[in-house]
């Protein structure tokens, strides 16, 4: 299945903290399906958990989360109803939290933020066999 063309996954998730674990599942499923390596599977694992903790934390509403197989591996989108855009800042040691982007940015082929009409879109773009 894996050079087939498939249908986007979407699904939507209540802004609150059990989503992330939901969001890995949906992630796992999908990768499983599509062929995706084991190694792309669990970079997938991690970047899903920090779009959708980073959404459950800054945003409003419902979160969307939409899973699309590319030609060279997964693009991982996260909806939310804020414009407020995501800022990377500087870890602070003694903290356990603060480092989401930090792992999205060397996890991810490519990430950014697209505003829309009702808030903004957080993806990252992963690829099989990518030196992180």
């Amino acid at each position: 299945m894996r050079n087939e063309p498939v249908v986007p996954v979407a699904v939507t998730l209540p802004a609150e903290s059990g989503s992330s674990a939901r969001a890995r599942r949906v992630v796992g499923e999908s990768a499983r399906a599509w062929g995706l390596s084991d190694d792309l599977q669990d970079d997938a694992a991690l970047v899903v958990t920090e779009l959708v903790s980073n959404g459950v934390d800054h945003a409003t509403g419902p979160l969307t989360l939409t899973l699309t197989r590319t030609t060279s591996g997964l693009r991982i989108a996260v909806a939310d109803t804020s414009r407020k855009l995501p800022e990377p800042r500087p870890v602070e040691v003694g903290s356990a939290r603060g480092r989401g982007l930090i792992i999205v940015r060397e996890l991810s082929r490519s990430w950014g933020t697209d505003l829309t009409s009702t808030g903004k879109v957080v993806w990252a773009e992963l690829a099989e066999g990518q030196d992180a």
